[in-house]
């Protein structure tokens, strides 16, 4: 016994399984259940009301209980995935790692149910006994045929969507696959000859996908372990027997010969060399088997360099996972009220997912496959699982599929705002940015990036020329950019947007003049300048918004943030070259945490600021916080709260108060007091029932950046926060210097708040 309880005993596996602790899934209550009002509501007498409503109308268990966002995840553990028959207590931790990936990728709530049972229709029976509970069944790793017998008597005895994953899901995305391989080699489903291994679920499932996206029936040809699955042959199914051709018995290596495509859902070494070598040119080659393929890459390359190659596994280009399909297409299937995945579902899954793959990889699904080169072509043909916009792309076609085969008891008004709903929950700031962007798009502004090179700059200027009216001018070497460009996979190039070259930009001899114009009683002399002007790009970008070049800079994805804020406010600063006197008044960043957003500041610009900066700081951050439509609701923190310390923070919250209270504002404000004062109202109202707040702060004021870049990183690191800013308050929306750690997603909100006119928000 001690040795189970030493994780060194476990592979790391198990520890994961078992700690800390066991399992992957836990249930969590929607509803406060904290005094007897919460339990009246929640249990009798309250949910008698519920239950009396759905037993009126049924349809309206959607809108009392969690049913129209619950799936059950069944299987009896036949045919699991590498083990085979393992029964339905090991399938178990399979089971729930599907239902975490339900959750994880769609936001989908599963049960795992794992049944003893063996007889496919008794098992059958069992799941249709299931429908009230769920809005829909994935049904996994149970075995052909038996597979095909449950699926077909739930399809035809229920009212929800019934899908078997090993089948579908795989045969969806080799759909999206092929159709990506087809466009990259030039050749077309109706003329390409197929030959196929295994005979399973899945197999029979991909093949009957492919003739609906156009292969004909004469020009697939299956094999098993018996070889070519022939008419007349016998020891087969009828599924097989649907694809027999021929009445003579033959080999794989007999029939290979001139194949676009093989598709391989068998086992390892299935395919050889020898094989690949007699197919058609420019092969086409889904060598699904796990864990070892029915060919290695490599060894089909070497005798055919052209060859389009996916497998089943992670460390090999075009993996074929079901998780870029499964999730999603549950998800548009439920937000609809489907009552069935149909045909057409499906192939709008299929078509969306290729379409995702032929579009610029996101910046996201770059940065968790570093290294790997995500552009359209032969090692890329369908996407990333973790490409976050899977979720909003697929649900939406499905959902749109659903609705235009009559199959939605819940068809949607606007599948516009459906997609951009489903986006917001995969991007955290969507919503909360979502009125800086509307504000963004009334106004088309030139925003300059200093660090132009960065791919993260570069994915920002691709999505801002897309999805924006601004207009971004990169800061670089312009051979420098188009090869990152290139090696991101992304459209964009030197042309389509305004590049400054630092080493060979005609209007050198105007950057460094003006500079020197500005800071000449500075001790900059002209050699200065020019040096200045050749290596400093924040120095730059600086300049051209002093001289009406740029309307704003975004700087900062490397190096200090002070380093960058000399230069910002020596040339911004001035108050020379068309500029009006701006001065640096603090930065705020806004925290978007699970319960909605808390703003910070000042995290990077005062370290110890005075009364009069802590006023002009609460004065601007209320400004800033309308920029998101929402009401500033201001506190200002302390060690000492409401005057019971006599500490330097204390002293300096209370002079900026009386500087406050000398004009009137039109925004709530209180201080000082600690955090939990500010965030909790009812210990607000205990500790001073006076207080001019209502409700929670959302904006925290610190007495020194030390405290309050100490709570930011808290909240990015411990609380998963995702901030948006820096924002640079008082410079007039001129510059911002965004965290060496920002996001190319990060960046996009920038430039959202940098394209916003000063006359919006002021």
């Amino acid at each position: 016994m001690a040795e189970d309880n030493n994780p060194k005993a476990e592979s790391p596996a198990l520890f994961y399984h078992r700690h800390p602790k066991p399992g992957k899934l836990e249930i969590r209550a929607t509803k406060p259940l904290a005094n007897g009002r919460d339990l009246a509501r929640a249990y009798s007498p309250g949910v008698a009301e519920a239950s009396s409503a759905i037993h009126a109308s049924p349809d309206t268990a959607r809108d009392y209980t969690a049913r129209g966002n619950l799936v059950a995840v069944v299987t009896n553990g036949s045919a699991v995935l590498g083990l085979g028959n393992i029964g339905a207590l090991a399938s178990k931790p399979v089971m729930e790692g599907k239902a975490v990936l339900f959750k994880k990728f769609a936001g989908i709530d599963c049960f795992d149910i794992e049944l003893d049972e063996s007889d496919p229709e008794k098992l059958a029976d069992i799941v249709c006994a299931l429908e009230p509970t769920f809005g829909a069944i994935n049904l996994e790793d149970i075995k052909a045929p038996d597979c095909f017998i449950v699926e077909q008597i739930c399809r035809e005895r229920m009212n929800i969507p019934v899908f078997h994953d090993d089948q579908h899901g795989t045969a969806i995305v080799v759909g999206a696959a092929a159709t990506n391989a087809l466009r990259v080699a030039g050749k077309r489903f109706e003329d390409i000859k197929i030959v196929s291994t295994g005979g399973g679920a899945a197999g029979i499932a991909c093949l009957n996908m492919l003739l609906k996206l156009g292969v004909k029936r004469e020009n697939v040809l299956l094999c098993d372990i018996d070889g070519l699955v022939y008419k007349g042959r016998g020891n087969s199914t009828a599924q097989k027997d649907d694809y027999a051709q021929g009445t003579a018995p033959a080999t794989l290596a007999d029939v290979i010969d001139g194949a676009d495509l093989f598709l391989g859902l068998s086992g390892p070494g299935v395919l050889t060399s020898e094989m690949v070598a007699k197919m058609a040119k420019n092969p086409i080659i889904f060598a699904l088997a796990n864990p070892t393929p029915e060919i290695l890459p490599d060894d089909a390359r070497a005798v055919a360099k052209g060859a389009l190659i996916a497998t089943g596994r992670s460390d090999f280009p075009n993996q074929v996972n079901n998780v870029l399909c499964f999730p999603f297409i549950f998800r548009g299937a439920l937000d609809v009220g489907a009552t069935e995945i149909n045909d057409e579902m499906k192939i709008a899954c299929i078509e969306g997912i290729a379409a995702l793959a032929r579009a610029t990889t996101s910046a996201e699904a770059a940065a968790a496959y570093q290294n790997e080169q995500l552009t359209f072509g032969p090692d890329y043909l369908i996407p990333k699982p973790f490409d976050p916009r899977l979720k909003g792309v697929v649900a939406t076609a499905v959902a749109r599929a659903a609705m235009e085969t009559g199959v939605a008891t819940r068809p949607l008004a606007d599948l516009e705002a459906y997609k951009s709903n489903l986006d917001a929950s995969v991007f955290k700031s969507s919503f909360v940015m979502r009125p800086v962007f509307e504000a963004a798009a009334t106004a088309s502004r030139r925003i300059v990036f200093a660090e132009g090179e960065d791919e993260r700059v570069l994915r920002c200027a691709q999505a801002t020329l897309e999805d924006l009216t601004e207009m971004p001018i990169l800061i670089g070497r312009p051979d420098v950019i188009e090869a990152r460009c290139e090696r991101a996979g992304l459209k964009i190039r030197p042309g389509d947007f305004e590049v400054v070259d630092p080493n060979n930009d005609p209007r050198y001899r105007d950057y460094w003049g003006s500079y020197h114009e500005m800071m000449a009683r500075r001790g900059v002399t002209p050699d200065i300048a020019r040096a200045i002007m050749r290596t400093n790009t924040t120095a730059i970008a600086s300049v051209m918004v002093a001289r009406g070049e740029a309307d704003s800079l975004i700087c900062g994805t490397f190096g200090q943030y002070h380093w960058h804020l000399k230069y910002v406010t020596d040339i911004l600063g001035t108050g020379r070259v068309g500029t009006d006197q701006l001065h640096p008044v603090g930065a705020l960043s806004m925290m978007i945490l699970e319960d909605g957003p808390l703003f910070l500041a000042d995290t990077h610009v005062h370290d110890q600021p005075t009364p009069a900066q802590i006023c002009e700081t609460v004065i601007a951050a209320a400004r800033h916080v309308r920029r998101f439509g929402m009401a500033p609701n201001i506190a200002l923190m302390s060690r000492s709260q409401f005057g019971d310390q006599d500490c330097g923070t204390g002293r300096t919250m209370r002079a900026a108060l009386d500087l406050l209270d000398s004009a009137p504002r039109d925004f709530a404000y209180e201080g000082e007091m600690h955090v939990e004062t500010a965030l909790n109202p009812e210990l607000r109202a205990r500790v001073f029932p006076g207080s001019r707040l209502e409700g929670e702060a959302n904006v925290l004021i610190f007495g020194n950046s030390d405290a309050a870049s100490g709570v930011r990183n808290v909240l990015k690191m411990k609380a998963q926060g995702l901030e948006v800013g820096p924002v640079l308050m008082g410079m007039g929306n001129r510059a911002h210097i965004v965290a060496p750690s920002i996001t190319a997603r990060g960046l996009l909100n920038m430039t959202a708040l940098a394209g916003t006119p000063v006359s919006q928000y002021s």
